[in-house]
């Protein structure tokens, strides 16, 4: 998502979570972070606040938890002032930063119960966005065309970028492929390397993208913006 949002030059108002390390380097995309909920209620400020001044347009970030926490009121206030901005919610199945703890979108209460689970497109709707896409956050072509969409619609909308936390339990317990660099044709671009990896790293003598394949989720975003075919697959590991 946020290699959509640098690629687009959107400005991205951010919020409390995992995902507040996308204003860090490499990925540097976003431009602020206040408190829970406050991404959305930002966007909307700087929508008229820049309007005549700043052609650029803007994405209010936030994660499925802080939206269920603090992020509805905004999203009220968007609708009712005539905003115009997208939000776009990181939708990972839990709370991820405070150490998985469960929300209204799980299905469970903290005491692990069986509990209503809400749904995010239902209550959106019902909160006057007529605009409610989701999307699968590893598929980039498909997370870029629709924010750039979205980005360029008179009204407000939502986008649900989905993925489950991969520290998840039962995501630990999943093989995955993986990937690895053919050094015979990386170029040295570190295109991959600005994704934020953890798993990639870049060998500076030989001017190659390195993997490590222990740290390899087999996500593929590197082997989507590779032009020069230097990522492979390597199944069965």
């Amino acid at each position: 998502v946020f290699h959509a949002i640098n690629k687009l030059k959107l400005i991205a108002t951010g919020d409390i979570g995992c995902y507040t390390l996308g204003a860090l380097p490499p990925l540097s995309a976003m431009d602020t972070c206040v408190d829970m909920g406050a991404s959305i209620t930002n966007a909307l400020g700087l929508e008229y606040s820049l309007k005549g001044r700043d052609k650029r347009k803007i994405v209010a970030v936030i994660g499925d938890s802080t939206f269920y926490h603090s992020g509805i009121t905004g999203l009220i206030d968007l609708v009712y002032n005539k905003g115009t901005s997208t939000v776009i919610i990181l939708d990972n199945s839990i709370t991820a930063m405070t150490g998985h703890q469960d929300n209204p979108g799980t299905g469970k209460t903290l005491m692990g119960e069986d509990s209503p689970k809400f749904d995010l497109e239902r209550l959106i709707k019902g909160l006057g966005i007529e605009h409610v896409y989701s999307v699968d956050s590893y598929n980039l072509e498909e997370v870029a065309n629709l924010i750039k969409r979205e980005t360029e619609r008179s009204a407000p909308s939502v986008i649900i970028a989905r993925r489950p936390c991969i520290l998840l339990p039962e995501m630990k317990k999943k093989k995955f492929d993986k990937y690895e660099i053919d050094e015979n044709k990386c170029t040295g671009c570190q295109m991959c390397v600005k994704l934020g990896c953890p798993a990639i790293s870049f060998d500076k003598e030989k001017k190659k993208a390195l993997i490590n394949k222990s740290l390899c989720v087999g996500c593929s975003l590197c082997f989507q913006v590779c032009k020069f075919g230097a990522i492979k697959k390597v199944q069965g590991e």
